[in-house]
């Protein structure tokens, strides 16, 4: 406001002065409305929870409005979808002549008064009403004496901003789809019994080695590429070959069916996968990260002469939704994230979300990759289709888990079981069905660092070649070590 109002005021051309007052009434329509949009999709917005969810809060908080809003919650209601009406519809000041503006900005005006007293968000009811004036005289008409000579040419010039931001971010959507569906130059596709195609990648040594292949199942949401400082310390620095592979719907593989998806389609595949790229003389160790560790513990249900052990990363439960709080109360969140996340990445906005955190923390080689399978929205519908049938096989657990003849190991993160210490219950019953079997706990992980941050990946390493070697009895699995007793 300051900017735009102070450039206009020190500008000599009227034809500049409108193009910032038209600027600063085009952004006022666009706040409200982004803010509106982005409340509708929210359910508790549309419920009328929201209100008095903000009422209760400590910053936001004020008691004698929550006790109104629980008084009178019809009213509460009305309210909170008078202000939704409100934002989403400002932008229609500019119909019918500008005879909405007066209401819709008193409206505003009157919304931002009553949150300076409510919530103490004095600062927006002198930012926004700022704002107002210019939304007045741009939604004049060119009849209105005061607003006669008035240049409206900026709208033009935003509608051909638009229009090549519209391009520029089709054309970048398109251009991350080809890189995700291309795959690496070493990529290779199966077709398993359901018609989907799965993408994988294989390593590690392919002779006639009775060391153990390593089957990497990620999670929901994430990709192949979340293995690599682990997968690359195998393959480089063992005997163990390595296969990992991305689920019907993400990367470049392909989900054919037509079928409502269930678990036991992915459970399928990875069956499928197995018995195609696991040598007959070798056994599998599969290795599932979250819910990659729920699948590859199915799977081994199904082939147990072909599975030699099994390595959870910080995996999920059947029963964590029932028996966790802390992932209960997350789940609506999850679900409420992927979802956005597909809606919003389909209307091709992959250009405007940001690199996270974590992904600079894999190998660079890969980083790119990644990126653009986050920004691509078939991960994202992928994701919101399998926590679907997650969350009904979950919520519909009962009994307990069957016995599992190979061993296992259960590496946690140890923000995981601080955080929700159920988790570590849960993790004990699993390690307890298997044959033999412990839990490790890495110092400082969370649940994906655990696999990004090199530090904890190559600690999450040193566990699973222990393991391994005395799983599979084989020294060679272990990684090479040089003359000083330091690892490669």
């Amino acid at each position: 406001m300051q900017t735009a109002t102070g450039l206009a005021r020190l500008s000599n051309s009227p034809q500049t002065k409108d193009a910032f007052l038209w600027y600063v009434g085009m952004q006022a329509s666009l706040s409200y409305a982004a803010s509106g949009w982005v409340k509708l999709i929210g359910e508790k917005w549309r419920d009328g929870s929201a209100l008095p969810g903000v009422m209760r809060t400590r910053t936001y908080g004020f008691e004698s409005a929550y006790r109104l809003t629980q008084r009178y919650p019809r009213t509460a209601k009305y309210l909170q979808h008078s202000v939704l009406a409100m934002e989403c519809l400002f932008p229609v000041v500019y119909l019918a002549g500008g005879k909405l503006a007066r209401p819709m900005i008193a409206a505003a005006g009157s919304f931002h008064v009553a949150n300076g007293f409510v919530m103490g968000l004095g600062r927006f009811m002198t930012a926004f009403p700022a704002m107002h004036p210019m939304v007045a005289y741009t939604t004049a008409p060119k009849t209105h004496p005061l607003v006669a000579g008035r240049d409206d040419r900026a709208v033009k010039a935003a509608g051909l901003f638009l229009a090549g931001g519209i391009a520029v971010a089709a054309a970048v959507a398109a251009q991350r789809r080809a890189v995700v569906l291309e795959g690496w130059p070493t990529s290779r596709k199966f077709v398993t019994r359901h018609g989907n195609e799965l993408m994988y990648e294989t390593g590690g040594r392919d002779d006639e080695t009775n060391a153990p292949v390593l089957v990497f199942c990620a999670g929901l949401t994430s990709t192949s590429e979340h293995f690599a400082w682990i997968t690359e310390r195998f393959v480089n620095d063992s005997d163990s070959a390595v296969v990992a592979y991305a689920r019907a719907g993400y990367a470049g593989s392909l989900r054919r069916t037509s079928a409502p998806f269930v678990l036991d389609e992915s459970v399928d595949d990875l069956e499928d996968l197995i018995r195609a790229t696991v040598p007959a003389h070798r056994k599998a160790v599969l290795v599932g990260h979250s819910l990659g560790g729920e699948l590859i513990r199915r799977v081994s249900a199904r082939i147990p002469d072909r599975v030699a052990g099994l390595v959870y990363l910080d995996p999920s439960h059947p029963a964590e939704l029932q028996r966790s709080e802390r992932q209960s109360d997350g789940a609506k969140d999850l679900n409420d994230n992927i979802t956005h996340a597909a809606r919003y990445l389909s209307l091709g906005t992959g250009i405007l979300m940001s690199r996270p955190a974590w992904l600079d923390r894999l190998p660079a080689n890969y980083r790119d990759k990644v990126f653009a399978q986050y920004t691509d929205a078939r991960l994202w519908k992928a994701g919101k289709r399998e926590w679907a049938a997650v969350e009904k096989d979950f919520r519909s657990f009962d009994g307990d888990l069957p016995q599992v003849a190979a061993p296992a190991l259960i590496i946690a993160a140890q923000q995981t079981v601080d955080q929700d210490p159920e988790q570590l219950l849960m993790y004990n019953e699993l390690v307890r069905v298997h044959q033999s079997g412990e839990v490790k706990v890495v110092d400082g992980a969370d649940h994906d660092s655990l696999l990004t941050n090199a530090l904890y990946a190559h600690k999450t390493v040193q566990h699973m070649t222990d393991f391994l070697k005395h799983a599979t009895g084989d020294a060679h699995s272990e990684p090479a070590l040089d003359g000083r007793g330091a690892q490669r």
